[in-house]
């Protein structure tokens, strides 16, 4: 559903954010800029044009858009995924930029702005696509996912409830080492299928036209989320407000459907809306 908020009544404990204008922290103000850090190699969210080696996605545009909407310069510190908390619990950055799942096991360290709908998504090719239009088609077939994200686990429940539990073959979850790995596993037949974020599939679909096709809607919902330490909270409250300007003023939007994600918009910042 286009623009719709992901998970309808989100837990009480989630926080709607206004749209009137927080003020920076003086700290920040004093230091004259935010420092950002941001992961850059999980498309169509943030990653490198391979023509111009100059950072391209999402989440690039829409941490842009908020430093300027707060009248502040942001400076990028590129990193792998695994060093983003700790360099948030560290204080080597101000904020993460980069998409990052918001999770309760997260939010023991973390808070977050939450600002995109995100899910597990099953696909294939047209060539092993054999009739498939929804996810219990997949029972009794193979998928191969990521066993190091939260995609493996969901697999596996999605296909107890989902498929045994309904008298049909489980599904064959088959775990891989990462996106690239999971997406060779599909291309070579090692799997029938694999599961990625609803996010990444667009973006695959969009470089590979006709070559991978999704099946119906993801196996899982949840929320991607800015992340701020704890500390950081007025820091998270200015970027919220940010946020939700830009969600108001229609920049929010026109960003996600530059890069083929406004079905997974919001119609509302939230912080710590995850579950």
């Amino acid at each position: 559903m286009k623009n719709t908020v992901v998970a309808a009544g989100i837990a009480a404990m989630s926080i709607m954010v206004p749209a009137v204008a927080q003020e920076l922290p003086a700290a920040i103000r004093q230091q004259g800029h935010i420092n950002v850090g941001i992961e850059a190699t999980y498309p169509p969210m943030a990653y490198k044009d391979p023509a111009t080696n100059e950072r391209r996605g999402v989440n690039v545009d829409l941490v842009e858009a908020i430093g300027k909407e707060l009248g502040i310069p942001l400076r990028f510190q590129e990193m792998a995924f695994a060093q983003l908390i700790p360099a948030l619990t560290t204080a080597r950055i101000d904020f993460n930029g980069s998409s990052m799942t918001d999770l309760p096991s997260r939010r023991e360290q973390l808070t977050f702005v939450d600002y995109i709908s995100t899910g597990a998504q099953i696909f294939t090719t047209t060539a092993q696509l054999r009739g498939a239009t929804q996810p219990t088609d997949f029972c009794g077939r193979s998928v191969a996912t990521p066993r190091t994200t939260n995609y493996f686990p969901q697999a596996q429940a999605w296909s107890e409830a989902n498929c045994v539990a309904q008298g049909r073959p489980p599904m064959r979850v088959i775990g891989t080492e990462g996106a690239a790995a999971a997406r060779t596993d599909l291309q070579q037949g090692r799997a029938e299928g694999a599961i990625l974020g609803a996010e990444y599939v667009v973006y695959l679909s969009q470089q590979n036209p006709g070559t991978f096709v999704a099946v119906g809607a993801p196996i899982s919902r949840n929320l991607s989320g800015l992340a701020f330490s704890k500390e950081q909270a007025p820091l998270r409250d200015a970027v919220a407000g940010a946020l939700t300007r830009l969600m108001a003023n229609g920049t929010y939007l026109a960003i996600l459907t530059k890069h083929g994600l406004e079905r997974q918009a919001l119609t509302a910042v939230t912080i710590d809306a995850g579950e």
